[in-house]
């Protein structure tokens, strides 16, 4: 059946590559990419599915009640795939006020928007909130977070998203909101802004620059390729049972700093240096405040229900992220000159 799906932050590193997929996967859809183009936001992600005829970039804010509002009535949409959200621990240490507005007040204005529009038509209808496995808190040295582990946020981040977890589901149970939820663990791939760990190395590598390491970069995460993530968001909307939540994880735990030197030796290779040469740039530095110790995943749920596995294992995985960044060298100019945020001055306003 042809649907017309609102997807927020799909200009964003997980955004895009959903677009890009369900762009691709679903041409009776009509895919509508709405994302206000912050920092974070790049439309050259999507370069490749622009001129497709079932997609379409809107440029709005989610925190602007007014605006989501008035494109709700005007599109009245089937469903919503809401992925728009701040989502840098250390900008959110620094100016937690923008992840409260985003985070919370923009969930809320989609989910009001969402009930004003579609009443008690809500046959077919739904909206499907992505959030993170950081709202669980921290692990010790074992066990793993299950869609039933109590939420403890720690930073200002993961705060923001546990509540608008708690809001979408409070919807559901108050409203019959036709909601459904996802946990991810750390993403990696292409597009991903050179802030987070894994491109900002290896753009620092390539450039002989210093590497950062929290403490004493023993932190633990569970990490899953960006296209396994989209292919579990598909299956989720697509089959997923009203009012549940599924987590979605890698299986897949590394320290940071074993992470970080698997990463060198990659990098060594690719770049025709000799073995050892990109570990001499790591420098520990003070750990981040309120730093949680260990994230892991039991996807348990969304395996038995609904037949979903990460599809690479880590080292092949991110072989291929090292390949990406490499072979897209403008890409990676423009987003840390700050020139990729010309792109849609260029692209849009020509049209």
């Amino acid at each position: 059946m042809a649907k017309k799906i609102i997807i927020t932050g799909g200009a964003g590193f997980i955004g895009s590559h959903v677009v890009r997929l369900f762009v691709n996967k679903y041409p009776d859809y009509e895919i509508i990419n709405l994302d206000k183009l912050t920092y974070a936001g790049n439309l050259a992600n999507l370069t490749d599915i622009e001129d497709k005829p079932n997609y379409r970039f809107i440029k709005g804010d989610i925190v602007d009640q007014d605006f989501i509002h008035q494109l709700f009535k005007d599109e009245n949409p089937d469903a919503v795939i809401h992925l728009a959200a701040e989502s840098h621990v250390d900008r959110s240490i620094e100016s937690p006020m923008d992840f409260i507005m985003t985070n919370i007040v923009g969930t809320v204005n989609l989910l009001n928007a969402a009930k004003a529009v579609w009443g008690d038509e809500l046959a077919d209808k739904r909206f499907y909130h992505v959030s993170t496995d950081e709202v669980y808190g921290s692990l010790g040295e074992t066990g793993l977070f299950t869609e039933e582990t109590p939420y403890d946020p720690r930073s200002p981040y993961s705060a923001s998203k546990a509540s608008s977890d708690h809001l979408v589901r409070a919807y559901y149970h108050t409203y019959n909101m036709p909601v459904v939820l996802s946990n991810c663990s750390n993403n990696y791939g292409s597009h991903q802004f050179p802030e987070k760990l894994i491109p900002l190395f290896i753009n620092n590598i390539k450039n002989n620059k210093p590497l950062p390491v929290y403490g004493k970069g023993d932190n633990v995460r569970d990490w899953l390729w960006v296209n396994d993530h989209a292919r579990a968001i598909d299956v989720i909307f697509h089959q997923g049972k009203t009012g549940e939540t599924y987590n979605i994880g890698g299986h897949n735990e590394w320290k940071n700093i074993d992470l970080i030197k698997l990463l060198c030796n990659i990098m060594d290779k690719k770049l025709n240096r000799e073995p050892g040469t990109s570990e001499k740039l790591i420098t520990y530095v003070k750990d981040r405040a309120g730093h949680d110790k260990r994230y892991a995943i039991d996807a348990t749920k969304l395996k038995n229900e609904l037949g979903w596995e990460p599809s690479l294992q880590f080292e092949e995985g991110l072989e291929k992220t090292v390949d990406w960044y490499l072979e897209n060298e403008e890409w990676l100019i423009n987003v840390t000159s700050g020139e990729y945020q010309n792109y849609y001055e260029k692209q849009y306003h020509q049209r």
